[in-house]
């Protein structure tokens, strides 16, 4: 008995020496300006038994919904929007403004309509001033910045995973290629295709080289960068730590810490260590289990048919060769940092566990269909690629004038159409009103389904928009 009572002292101490996965900011008063308020230690609960989901999801939507204050460090008077940490050549004269940012308060000041992480009105449009971080004057000339519409990230968590498992394949098909060439000891070349998506060819030779120059709508390291309109960011982490220091001067240890630059307070706002990797966390974790958009339900009858009808049409004007109805996913478990976060961004190889947030869990992932092999088809009406879809004939959506991260102005990544019925207004810029404008604008690759839907008649092409205004992001 004395022994089974020393035991139990002893897995009592260790329970309460073992640390908290949560720390609150209990030293604040309840009416404090902070933001910041919880803070999580990844490490201790990725060791622990609790579900990182219940743990970091409810954190991640007071970091999403709140309005971050100099108490906790918004502002970077010293430090750029650019993703490298970037010193200002001189302090801007207005905390506020919209060419070289802050331009928000919080998240959720843009991501809003119709519920916390969707989409944005005019009102909300964000300015990618790629060349001119440092810029200590504001415009909103298109010379200096491209304007952009704010997008939902509702079902945010399976586009990446449906992301990382394509990159996975593709560089699958490269080793494969490779290792073919080096055999015969002539070039090989394979066509590059996961889930149905085809992404050009790859030409491999006997000494290991390629030839990359016919690879098609994703970057020569075959990495499928699933998150911004040009399709530029591979993972949630990496677009949060950058929207975080972008939109809202709150700098992510783990990219502005003393580790990457030498200083724990890189922007020089007396305020070191803004935001942990354990808030970071959250924040992902928030954003990869909102639930993905869905249908209308209990729609008017007349609705019901002319939906029907105008998703058949959809597919036979061709829309659907881009934006895919549904693409298949093998798993359902969301690691965090994931596997294609890199320097600068939390990597797996910076943590002794990932967090293993899994999707399945929940209700709402639950509901989705399954195809014969037990894959759930995530119905994001996208493809993952990125696509020509200005010409000289039509470029609305050619208006940019600054490349991105070396995507050239007129090529975006397919938007998903999930929730489209939920997220007017439309365009990269959200200048156009409404769905037919947006179909109409398409040139580039999506001329010939632009031409085919101009052919159909009134009631068909109404048909088409009853069908997209059909898919919605529930409230």
């Amino acid at each position: 008995m004395r022994r089974l009572a020393a035991l139990t002292g002893l897995i009592l101490a260790a329970s309460l020496l073992a640390p908290l996965p949560v720390r609150a900011a209990d030293t604040l008063p309840p009416w404090s300006e902070n933001a910041l308020r919880e803070d999580v230690d990844i490490d201790a609960l990725a060791a622990s038994d609790e579900d990182p989901i219940e743990v970091l999801r409810p954190i991640g939507e007071e970091l999403f919904k709140a309005k971050f204050t100099t108490l906790d460090g918004a502002g970077r008077p010293d430090a750029t929007r650019a993703i490298v940490p970037t010193k200002a050549r001189r302090r801007p004269s207005q905390v506020f403004q919209r060419l070289a940012g802050m331009d928000a308060n919080g998240c959720s000041s843009c991501h809003n309509e119709p519920v916390i992480g969707g989409a944005g009105a005019f009102t909300a449009n964000v300015f990618v001033s790629e060349g001119f971080e440092s810029a200590d004057f504001d415009t909103t000339d298109p010379q200096f910045s491209n304007e952009r519409n704010t997008v939902a990230v509702q079902g945010a968590g399976l586009i990446e995973l449906l992301g990382r498992e394509m990159t996975t394949d593709l560089r699958r098909q490269r080793g494969d290629v490779l290792a073919s060439a080096r055999a015969s000891g002539k070039p090989e070349t394979i066509d590059l295709e996961t889930k149905g998506v085809s992404f050009g060819s790859l030409t491999a030779y006997p000494d290991g080289t390629l030839d990359v120059s016919a690879l098609d709508g994703v970057d020569d390291d075959l990495t499928i960068r699933p998150f911004s309109q040009k399709g530029v960011f591979a993972s949630l982490r990496q677009f949060t730590v950058n929207a975080m220091n972008d939109h809202h001067g709150m700098q992510a240890l783990e990219r502005f810490g003393a580790d990457w630059t030498g200083t724990a307070d890189f922007d020089a706002d007396d305020h070191g260590d803004e935001v942990s990797t354990g808030q970071i966390s959250a924040l992902v974790a928030f954003q990869a289990t909102l639930p993905a958009p869905t249908r209308k339900a209990e729609l008017p009858d007349i609705w019901q048919k002319a939906a029907e009808d105008g998703e058949r049409l959809f597919s036979s004007i061709g829309c659907a060769a881009c934006h895919r109805p549904a693409l298949p996913l093998e798993s359902l478990v969301f690691h965090d940092p994931g596997p294609f976060d890199t320097a600068g961004t939390l990597r797996q190889s910076d943590v002794d566990r990932t967090l293993a947030l899994d999707l399945g869990t929940l209700a709402w992932v639950k509901a989705l269909p399954r195809d014969d092999k037990g894959r759930v088809l995530v119905p994001l009406f996208g493809d993952l690629k990125r696509h020509t879809i200005a010409d000289a004939a039509n470029d609305t959506f050619g208006n940019e004038l600054l490349a991105q991260r070396f995507v050239a102005r007129d090529v975006f990544l397919t938007s998903e159409l999930w929730g489209i019925g939920s997220t007017a207004p439309y365009g990269h810029r959200g200048d156009l009103t409404t769905l037919n404008e947006a179909i109409l604008a398409h040139g580039g690759e999506g001329t010939d389904s632009r031409k085919a839907y101009a052919a159909l008649s009134e009631d068909d092409q109404q048909a088409v928009i009853a069908f997209l205004r059909s898919l919605e992001i529930a409230e």
